[in-house]
């Protein structure tokens, strides 16, 4: 019979109602029980933390993926993190930077708490269970599982404030359907090389600065005075910004400090394109992150900074593929 095992983390899926709101305060054990255990599968449990996932840091997040791993055990088939919607993405993606396993970890949640009268909770977790220990999952990395469909960390987005079908990888699309009777294979795409880091030591500080209509360099400026070692563009359209912040950022690169562009738009790759966009941000030295969120570029540059302080640009390259 497989073994499962079951990590809790806190989030909707764990939360009940108190005076003071949403509270994550339901252990591993009684969220298995709701989903009903598979009768095929042996599912172990323990709780590494029980929060709202929006209170996370770095530091937990680096916490989270070490006692992952080292639950994925030589008798384990994969494991299954229950975790909170707000940051899920952030959480997988990180796990599936450093994942060199062929086994699956899964995360999910809910966007119900564990006491509403129709909680979403018990059918992700059933599903999620059945994914980690299926054929199917294997060599797929990190995956995200929601409302059926699964997803690979890489390009998942929450979509949805509250609907159940809260998350979405657009344009790229589910990588399995959950059904009553099956996972069913609908993509396999090539995986990256897993980074090597040190889960021990935080990730250096890398901050997300919005463009917008108007903006000019100061919070670009401001992030690297507060001390990030990396900025990340939410840019808008296919990788633009004004003026003033691409003048900001030739000097930036020129002065050691990596540029990664991303799109303030939820579908499609950044390039560099128009003059005075995009192709001046690509001349100063910037690099483009594809379809990469913000929130999933920072993570990767963060990575790479750990990884190569003097060369963040080979990781960045080779999980870019550029």
């Amino acid at each position: 019979m497989p073994r499962v095992h079951l990590l809790a983390t806190g989030g909707t899926i764990a939360s009940r109602r108190t005076d003071a709101g949403l509270a994550a305060t339901t252990p591993a054990a009684e969220l298995l029980a709701s989903a009903g255990p598979p009768p095929d599968l042996d599912v172990t449990v323990s709780d590494v933390s029980t929060v709202a996932s929006f209170a996370l840091s770095t530091a937990d997040l680096g916490a989270l993926v070490r006692e992952l791993r080292r639950c994925l055990t030589d008798d384990v088939a994969g494991v299954v993190v229950t975790h909170g919607t707000d940051t899920m993405e952030e959480s997988a993606y990180l796990a599936d930077l450093l994942h060199d396993d062929p086994r699956p970890v899964v995360f999910t949640g809910a966007q119900r708490p564990f006491d509403s009268p129709a909680p979403d909770g018990p059918g992700n977790l059933a599903a999620a269970l059945r994914v980690a220990a299926s054929p199917a999952a294997r060599d797929l990395g990190v995956l995200l599982c929601f409302d059926g469909l699964v997803f690979a960390a890489r390009g998942v987005r929450k979509v949805d404030t509250l609907r159940s079908a809260a998350f979405d990888a657009p344009g790229r699309g589910p990588l399995l359907r959950v059904t009553d009777a099956a996972v069913l294979p609908l993509a396999r795409p090539a995986r990256r090389d897993a980074v090597p880091l040190d889960l021990a030591a935080e990730l250096p500080r890398v901050d997300v600065v919005p463009c917008y209509l108007g903006a000019d360099d100061a919070l670009l400026r401001a992030a690297v005075a507060a001390g990030a070692r990396g900025v990340v563009l939410e840019a808008f359209g296919a990788g633009n910004v004004p003026p003033a912040i691409a003048e900001a950022v030739a000097g930036l690169v020129a002065d050691g400090v990596p540029v990664l562009v991303c799109s303030r738009v939820a579908s499609g790759p950044v390039a560099p394109l128009y003059a005075g966009g995009g192709a001046s941000l690509a001349r100063a030295g910037a690099r483009f992150a594809a379809d990469l969120s913000p929130w999933q570029g920072r993570l990767l540059l963060g990575a790479a900074l750990a990884h190569d302080p003097d060369d963040p640009y080979r990781v960045l390259d080779a999980q870019l593929g550029t």
